[in-house]
């Protein structure tokens, strides 16, 4: 049964104090507690009944509230009894936590909306019990030990007649049922529930993307065991896995609710065990950062590297390359949200950076087995293997796969010249929803270095992949990334040029030239632009831009005359080209 139905039973004297939005929540269960703390009572989907007697003063409703929104519960009525008036801290706290509140008129008793939820609960469940009974029980012998998530979303296939699948936080393919879903609408999907999650709804949610309609469960462990619940949306948002059904589960009866939040507790129990096995990885990311950080000799480090190597890259006999990748996730404090100091954005930003190191192309929970990443403050820092040419024998099968696949390049000397990671092609497929999830409050940076042979290098690849990051920092956007290419360049002081110094310095040296533009269609920026790219050749500049070498000397006067500079010499001409690159 719905909430509302509640509301509209006035036989149960109840009057709503906040949570209108929040009224087609399922009610469960009920409830009725004074403890200050039930947690350990509660499953989820309860009416909670309360007299209060656990409120000594106003500090007491947070925390009290914030127990029974993690633990998921559909409402709070509390007893007007004892206070008369419920109080404004515990109306402040429930809009808080968008729990609905509902006050209870003190001539009806707490038995009489007990029976009234208990009954109509069971009428509604009856009908279909035993089927959801039989298909927990299948589920549950066949969970991770009988195949893992696509064992489960095969059931929900062949029982349900319904298609889902796993997704990362970033929209990649985790596990499902049947054919594989598209990349970009994996990330479309992961978009609208982080941006979902982020507005505090609780799921599912609804998204419609190219004409179908899907709900997207959040996929957490609330079950004995399970990690205790973020004090912030904000420290879990980026890291929780994601249940996407093709369907609409607005209408769905209560029975199959449960049986899809059974669902997701079987995935979640599968997901904490794959993150068990991240532990030696990141304990080993943890040993190398700390020796590296502490000036340790560098026998020492390439003796934890030579130890690292084959955890990461099983198989191969010799060390690879490395490259270090630096990420940060900061988040600022709006309205009644915990403090952004108070959020542990190491984890976040550690969680984060082990699902961007994963090639997209890749499905299925096991393709981070290479990625080692530690944290440390509210960085996080991933040593990443780069297997070379070297890594094979010559003449073997890897070595021939190897070469077949740098063949497909179509620049293999790019390739010879840039091994490993680049910046942005690392942030291309996650950037949209990475971005619905940071909404308006977050900021996710990233830095990486260039690749190194040995353990000497590794300090230096720290320092410049945290250099990076900070000019990533340094630009607007809500995801940003820089390389260790980017640090020889101009490109690493434009973006420390104060805004108002860049738009009156682009201003002076271009407004004139674009107001002639506007008036004559004379295109001196284009020239401007391509006689620069040319070095000055007034004839490689004329045959880019198909013109008689004395007309291109006309137009070059003009901008001298214009601007007052002198584009033979080397000072003006650095300046028309740094603000053409601030523009």
């Amino acid at each position: 049964m719905r909430l509302r139905a509640l509301l509209e039973t006035d036989a149960l004297g109840l009057r709503l104090l906040g949570g209108e939005d929040e009224l087609d929540r399922t009610v469960r269960g009920v409830m009725t507690t004074d403890l200050r703390d039930p947690s350990r009572y509660l499953s989820g989907g309860e009416l909670v009944l309360t007299g209060l007697a656990w409120r000594r003063d106003a500090a007491d409703s947070e925390p009290f509230v914030r127990i029974l929104a993690g633990a998921g519960v559909a409402g709070l009525a509390a007893g007007e009894a004892e206070l008369r008036d419920i109080p404004a801290d515990l109306v402040e706290a429930c809009l808080h936590h968008r729990l609905p509140l509902f006050a209870v008129n003190e001539t009806v008793a707490f038995a009489t909306i007990t029976e009234h939820v208990v009954r109509q609960v069971s009428g509604e469940r009856a009908g279909d019990l035993a089927a959801v009974v039989d298909r927990h029980r299948r589920l549950m012998t066949s969970g991770p030990a009988g195949g893992g998530p696509e064992v489960v979303l095969d059931l929900l296939t062949s029982d349900l007649d319904l298609r889902a699948w796993v997704l990362s936080p970033t929209g990649r393919q985790i596990a499902g049922a049947g054919a594989p879903l598209p990349g970009p609408l994996g990330a479309a999907l992961a978009g609208h529930h982080l941006a979902a999650t982020r507005t505090g709804r609780r799921g599912p949610h609804r998204a419609a993307v190219a004409g179908t309609t899907y709900s997207l469960f959040p996929i957490r462990n609330t079950g004995r065991g399970a990690v205790p619940a973020a004090r912030d949306v904000r420290e879990s948002v980026l890291s929780d896995w994601l249940l996407a059904v093709e369907a609409d589960a607005s209408d769905w009866p209560a029975a199959r609710l449960d049986l899809l939040q059974g669902v997701t507790q079987l995935i979640a129990v599968e997901r904490d065990r794959r993150d068990a096995a991240r532990t030696v990885r990141r304990r080993l990311a943890q040993e190398v950062l700390e020796l590296v950080q502490a000036g340790a000799a560098p026998a020492e480090i390439a003796a934890r590297l030579r130890v690292a190597a084959p955890v990461l890259l099983p198989g191969l006999g010799v060390a690879p390359q490395w490259q270090v990748v630096v990420a940060r996730v900061d988040w600022g404090a709006t309205g009644q949200a915990a403090a952004a100091g108070d959020i542990a954005s190491g984890p976040v930003a550690q969680a984060l950076l082990e699902e961007i190191l994963v090639d997209p192309a890749v499905s299925g929970p096991d393709s981070a087995d290479r990625i080692a990443v530690a944290h440390t403050g509210e960085e996080a820092i991933a040593l990443v293997p780069l297997p070379t040419a070297t890594t094979a024998a010559p003449g073997s099968d890897e070595d021939a796969s190897g070469e077949a696949a740098r063949a497909d390049v179509e620049d293999a000397d790019a390739l010879d010249e840039e091994p490993g990671l680049h910046a942005d092609a690392l942030l291309a497929s996650v950037r949209e929803p990475l971005s619905a999830g940071l909404a308006d409050d977050g900021r996710l940076t990233l830095g990486v270095s260039a690749a190194v042979h040995s353990a000497e290098g590794l300090r230096g690849a720290l320092e410049e992949a945290r250099h990076a990051r900070r000019v990533a920092a340094a630009r607007p956007g809500r995801v940003c990334a820089a390389g260790h290419h980017e640090l020889a360049s101009h490109v690493l002081l434009l973006p420390f040029v104060p805004d108002d110094v860049r738009r009156a310095f682009t201003a002076r040296l271009l407004d004139p030239l674009r107001d002639y533009d506007r008036r004559h269609r004379a295109e001196l920026i284009e020239t401007l632009e391509a006689f620069l790219d040319c070095d000055g050749s007034w004839t490689r500049c004329a045959a880019r831009l198909h013109l008689h070498v004395n007309t291109l000397r006309y137009r070059v006067g003009r901008i001298e005359q214009l601007t007052g500079r002198d584009l033979s010499r080397l000072e003006d001409k650095l300046d028309f080209f740094l603000a053409l690159r601030m523009s």
